[in-house]
């Protein structure tokens, strides 16, 4: 979507400016889901999220601005400390039920809850990216029939193009919880594949402590009304201990060792923070005591905690700042287009195209692809999508929209995107 930049604002403060990239600022839809998502942050305030500082959706490089969080995200705290047991496991989800509680008050639905959405703040976790958030009540921005979210994390009816509720992102927070636990709900392979079995397969829950198991597998319901509320997964988790699965113990910041300039970030994960992994990519350590040059102000007098009082567990600043080091190469495309029925379906993105019909897969890189040829079927309520290979022959996928209107919003959406991968098509 963009690059984040680790700024400050005049006063001193630590910010995160995220700067949306040119080709896509150039695109009216996309600065219409921008302004969305300043609203939707807006809406929901800075307890569950990062608070929005300052944004403009309408400048030349579209930019928001929310205040820093310190701490690596849960994709990143996983990766760097490896699963959470069954205690830390209780306290995310309940932070992460009552994030969504919020939310949902304020008539949106997240639509992207995942690990890298999710930054373990010493204080509980902050749901970040409300980039294809929605309001409820309207459809404006989001096609019928088109899915938008992380294949891994996505609900049924949302791999479908089907009707998007807060019960999506319930399952997206039980796929979080299998993630945590360190499993896949549905395994490993490709966009298509891991859509193809949210739709049709049992989640592996190998992974989850035996006594979430239920808990987890009822969140993963395939059919939405079967999901727990959020204020009903807050009731079987009980009251989290104080700074249970947070990522304060261990959080840890890089910087360049270099210059000690402040770097450029993209696409929002950390990288596992062991000292050996930060050897290696040059990068040093910084105390909490000693946050990157220029970044923080002196405590107000009067404020904190009784001279000797004893520290609250799991609260308290972390005991390093987390702070990604900057890209080696530009942020990878998101999927921009991805449409299933229930026995086919098709993801279009920067890498390629990627069809499947009946469990057989195939992908093919845009270097491949000589031409898309779009057919409406079934008196008009189906779709057929016919990709020319450059070295010769073709292969076909064909969607079964049910209705015409979707199948001319599918053709409206997927002609667009083809538009940008094939601009001579």
């Amino acid at each position: 979507m963009g690059t984040v930049y680790l700024a400050r604002s005049r006063g001193g403060r630590a910010v995160a400016v995220k700067v949306a990239r040119p080709e896509l600022a150039s695109d009216p839809s996309f600065r219409a889901r921008f302004r969305a998502e300043v609203a939707a942050a807006r809406r929901v305030g800075g307890f569950h999220t990062a608070q929005v500082v300052d944004a403009d959706p309408d400048a030349e490089a579209p930019w928001l601005a929310t205040a820093y969080i310190p701490g690596p995200t849960l994709a990143g705290l996983v990766a760097a400390e490896g699963p959470m047991d069954e205690p830390r496991l209780r306290a995310l989800g309940a932070a992460l039920a009552e994030a969504l509680e919020a939310i949902h008050a304020c008539g949106l639905v997240h639509r992207d809850l995942k690990p890298g959405n999710i930054v373990m703040a010493s204080d509980g976790p902050r749901v970040l990216d409300f980039g294809i958030a929605r309001a409820v009540e309207s459809t404006r921005l989001t096609a019928t029939g088109s899915a938008f979210g992380t294949p891994g994390y996505l609900a049924p009816e949302q791999a479908l193009g089907e009707e998007v509720t807060g019960a999506t992102d319930v399952f997206a927070l039980g796929a979080v919880l299998v993630a945590a636990a360190g499993g896949r709900p549905f395994g490993e392979g490709t966009p298509m594949g891991l859509m193809y079995r949210s739709v049709h397969e049992a989640p592996d829950l190998g992974a989850v402590p035996e006594a979430l198991r239920g808990l987890v597998a009822r969140c993963l319901a395939k059919n939405p009304a079967e999901r727990p509320t959020p204020d009903e997964i807050l009731d079987a988790l009980g009251e989290a201990e104080p700074g249970a699965g947070t990522g304060a113990p261990t959080a840890t910041a890089v910087v360049p060792a270099a210059d000690g300039g402040v770097p450029a970030v993209s696409g929002g994960g950390v990288p596992p923070v062991g000292p050996a992994a930060v050897a290696a990519a040059g990068f040093v350590t910084v105390p909490a005591s000693a946050p990157p040059a220029g970044y923080g102000y002196p405590p107000a007098p009067g404020f904190g905690p009784p001279v000797g009082a004893a520290p609250v567990p799991g609260y308290g600043p972390p005991a390093a700042y987390a702070v990604p080091p900057p890209p080696s190469s530009a942020p990878g495309d998101p999927a921009v287009f991805v449409a299933a029925d229930r026995v086919s379906g098709i993801v279009v993105d920067g890498s390629g195209m990627h069809l499947q019909l009946y469990g057989e897969e195939a992908e093919f890189g845009w270097e491949e692809v000589a031409g898309v040829d779009l057919v409406r079927t079934r008196r008009g309520r189906g779709l057929r999508v016919a990709v020319s290979l450059r070295e010769g022959g073709a292969y076909t996928c064909e969607l079964d929209g049910r209705r015409a209107a979707r199948v001319d919003e599918w053709m409206v959406r997927l002609d667009a995107v083809l538009a940008g991968f094939l601009p001579r098509r």
